[in-house]
C-alpha cells in the first residue's frame, strides 16, 4: 500500500565558517511544498560568500506501509524530521550539495547510513506529522514482543524439555 505523492524540494544552504581548516559548511535549509512554487529545476537563489542557496525540485515522497515501523520511529522522536540524503557535485564551476533523497522513515535513513551516505534532518510540518501519523495508525501494528525463556543449565533433559517447548510455540516439532 501507498499513498499519493506529496511533491517537495529542498532547499540546500552554503554558510562560511570561521574555521582554519573548514571554510564552509553544506546543510539543508528547508523542505517546501512543491505545488507552491513556481516551475522550474535546480538553481541557485543566493549566491553570496557568506550564504548561497540553491532549491532542488522534483522529490515526489510517497507513504509505504511496508515502512510503518520507520515512519512509526520518526513520530515517536523528539521532533519528527524529514531525513535529506546528499552529495557534493560540480554543478557549472561550482561544487554543490545536491540532495539525492528524502524520505519521512527513519529505518530508510537509517540505511542510507549505514551505506555511507550523508543524511541530514529538518523538522517536519506540522500538517506532514499529522498525515504521516494518520498513515501510522492504519497501516503499521507493532510487533508483540514475547519474553523468551533463559537457557538452560540443567543439561541434557532440561535442554530437550525447553527445545520441545519452543518447537510447539513456534508451531513445529
Amino acid at each position: 500500500m501507498e499513498t499519493q505523492a506529496i511533491d517537495v524540494s529542498v532547499i540546500m544552504q552554503r554558510k562560511a565558517l570561521d574555521n582554519r581548516w573548514q571554510s564552509h559548511q553544506w546543510l539543508p535549509l528547508e523542505v517546501l511544498d512543491t505545488a507552491a512554487l513556481p516551475p522550474g529545476g535546480a538553481r541557485c537563489l543566493l549566491d553570496d560568500v557568506d550564504d548561497t542557496r540553491w532549491i532542488f525540485p522534483g522529490f515526489a515522497i510517497k507513504l509505504f506501509s511496508d515502512e510503518g515501523e520507520g515512519y512509526y520511529l520518526n513520530l515517536s522522536s523528539a521532533v519528527p524530521c524529514w531525513f535529506i540524503m546528499w552529495r557534493i557535485e560540480q554543478i557549472g564551476a561550482q561544487e554543490v550539495a545536491v540532495p539525492k533523497a528524502v524520505t519521512l522513515s527513519y529505518n530508510e535513513a537509517a540505511r542510507l547510513m549505514d551505506g555511507g551516505e550523508q543524511v541530514e534532518t529538518l523538522p517536519a510540518s506540522a500538517a506532514i506529522i499529522e498525515r504521516l501519523s494518520m498513515f501510522t495508525q492504519q497501516h503499521y501494528q507493532s510487533e508483540v514482543k514475547r519474553k523468551r525463556k533463559k537457557p538452560s543449565f540443567e543439561g541434557g533433559a532440561g535442554v530437550d524439555r525447553m527445545a520441545q517447548a519452543e518447537g510447539k510455540d513456534n508451531g513445529s516439532r
